[in-house]
């Protein structure tokens, strides 16, 4: 199809500024799903930039954020700004933007078409980011287009004459050339008309289904920028939640390998029935040359109660967890330590289901188990996932803090830990890698999993996840 001038592209959205308003309310039930897409992926709190804002309905809908938009029509930044005066918005031009300020979030939805020189979009792009910034695109799905052409010849659709053709493939790439990563890409909303029961069920459910969810009407992608911060050395905070585990403690001491500008060790002792509190206490109070060592008991029950009583305590940059059995071994940490540093990932997460394991290291049905709700919750959360369950894990205290601030969304759910972390990097669209880790038998002691107790658990937040990111 014919594409046209930038300058014919301008003329009819200053044409169709006053009347925004309407086509929105012809399709709400489009943009309140837009609206939960990104109230669930915005943080609370943040400083979000819309590019190609139009009457800055969207951006309204996101209380409690700092918020800023821009359009490259003037006739309708005036409306937007008359609209919802609380925000700041500015007639600026996205392939020559100016502004002076960095965002937590960037929005480009349904705009793409807009840009002659998307690349270059996205490379002015960069100037107004910091690391953690995240780049949020929504387009429709280009099966749909001749549906949509009907739409808007019945004036159900607003017109949209669009200066480029890209596809999937081709947003990929452009993001690729200007060094960003995509974190999360998926697609949404089935059935864009709003019936009751009916279009909860098909939505919620089915949409998100393999065949079905290639079907879906909107498209999104979500992006983190590369290399925009000099790669250094930073302190770390190694947690260790430790249960009748007396016979591992000095072993883990003694076999931890030295790394990080600067190295803690602090053991949670949850409760144990064996000496593994007299354990810690003896090792902790010797001088180490080479890491701090600390300790404090647990106000709860349940690894997860541990590690956040111990990330409380912590005071390195970056916060690991490693199991006081060692099935992990310590030396195994400075890889992960490595993937943070140098940016490769945000979250990092072991995988023990890569390299050959050791004899009854992990049993038949915990094998079976584990690599059903890997692939239950990889499709779910929209990152790939081989091993949920391995216990070691790492992220920054930035991250971590972040995560933090979002758990009223998850309330109090995870006796484990494992689900906790995952489920609040998964919202905040951290990048999520996996580092493939020899598993080891256990030397002392037994494990405190129930195979059939704590696999109902994790069942039940299977469930859970589907409630809460089925938004």
């Amino acid at each position: 199809m014919k594409t046209i001038s930038r300058e014919t592209m301008l003329e009819q959205i200053e044409r169709l500024a006053s009347r925004r308003s309407l086509f929105i309310k012809k399709n709400i039930y489009y943009y309140n799903d837009l609206v939960k897409f990104l109230r669930f992926n915005i943080a609370e709190n943040s400083s979000v930039l819309e590019v190609g804002c139009s009457t800055g309905y969207l951006l309204s809908q996101l209380s409690g954020c700092e918020c800023t938009g821009i359009d490259i029509s003037p006739g309708i930044i005036k409306i937007a700004a008359e609209q919802h005066p609380g925000i700041e918005f500015l007639a600026m031009d996205a392939e020559q933007i100016s502004l002076k300020k960095k965002f937590d979030y960037i929005i480009l939805s349904d705009t793409l078409g807009y840009f002659s020189d998307l690349q270059k979009v996205f490379s002015c792009l960069r100037r107004v980011m910091h690391s953690g910034t995240r780049i949020i695109i929504t387009y429709h799905n280009f099966i749909y287009e001749p549906l949509f052409r009907i739409a808007e010849i019945f004036r159900i659709k607003m017109p949209y004459l669009r200066l480029n053709w890209l596809n999937e493939f081709d947003i990929e790439n452009l993001l690729n050339l200007e060094n960003y990563e995509i974190v999360k890409k998926g697609r949404r909303l089935l059935f864009p008309v709003n019936i009751p029961v009916i279009s909860w069920l098909i939505n919620s459910f089915f949409a998100h289904l393999p065949f079905f969810n290639h079907f879906c009407i909107t498209c999104y992608c979500i992006a983190r920028p590369l290399d925009l911060e000099a790669q250094q050395e930073k302190s770390v905070s190694i947690i260790i939640p430790a249960r009748n585990e007396a016979g591992n403690i000095e072993r883990a001491v003694n076999e931890m390998p030295v790394f990080g500008k600067s190295r803690e060790i602090i053991f949670i002792e949850g409760h144990s029935t064996d000496h593994t509190r007299d354990e810690i206490k003896k090792i902790c109070s010797k001088k180490h040359k080479n890491f701090k060592l600390r300790y404090a008991l647990q106000d709860g029950k349940g690894k997860g109660d541990a590690v956040r009583k111990g990330f409380s305590l912590a005071r390195g940059e970056i916060l690991m967890i490693l199991d006081a059995d060692l099935t992990v071994h310590p030396s195994e940490l400075p890889k992960f330590y490595q993937a943070v540093i140098s940016g490769r990932g945000e979250y990092i997460n072991g995988s023990r289901l890569v390299y050959p394991m050791a004899d009854e290291a992990m049993r038949f049905l915990n094998m079976l188990a584990n690599k059903f709700f890997s692939l239950s919750f990889s499709l779910l959360l929209g990152q790939r996932f081989k091993d949920t369950l391995c216990g070691t894990k790492v992220l920054t205290r930035r991250n971590w803090e972040k995560i933090q601030a979002g758990r009223k969304f998850f309330g109090e759910f995870d006796p484990f830990g494992d689900f906790d972390l995952i489920f609040g990097a998964a919202k905040l669209a951290l990048k999520i890698a996996e580092i493939p880790i020899r598993y080891r038998s256990r030397t002392y002691g037994s494990t405190n999993i129930s195979r059939f107790r704590h696999g109902f658990l994790l069942f039940r937040m299977l469930l859970f996840a589907v409630k809460k990111f089925s938004v």
